[in-house]
């Protein structure tokens, strides 16, 4: 049985600077530091940076939930993301947009009033 998001994993060829990175975007540090694999716990789900591997946009998409999506935007746009693509309204008040890190993944964000937490097992 699949229980949901539990990891999305970056390929970040310079980890150290993957690492620098994702700790301003998400405020926090990793709890798991190694030379083969960072991780980040972000609200019970994980966020790996993986040194070998190409970045690119065409692969999976994962979007990290957000309450206010414009003013995360400009704030992770302010630490050195690119637009990928607008903040789109796609229906029921849910809104999505993707940024692109400086490492070339895309960094999705997602403000949902629908999602509820207490379903994440």
């Amino acid at each position: 049985m699949i229980k949901g998001l539990r990891t999305a994993i970056y390929p970040t060829p310079d980890l150290e600077a993957g690492k620098a990175w994702y700790s301003k975007v998400f405020q926090k540090e990793p709890y798991f530091d190694q030379p083969f694999y960072v991780g980040f716990e972000i609200g019970g789900f994980e966020l790996g940076l993986l040194p070998d591997g190409a970045p690119g946009k065409a692969g999976s998409q994962v979007y990290w939930g957000v309450e206010d999506i414009a003013t995360e935007v400009q704030r992770i746009l302010a630490l050195g993301a690119s637009t990928h693509s607008e903040i789109q309204e796609v229906g029921e008040g849910i809104k999505v947009a993707e940024l692109a890190d400086p490492f070339g993944n895309v960094l999705g964000l997602i403000e949902n009033p629908h999602f509820d937490r207490a379903k994440v097992a």
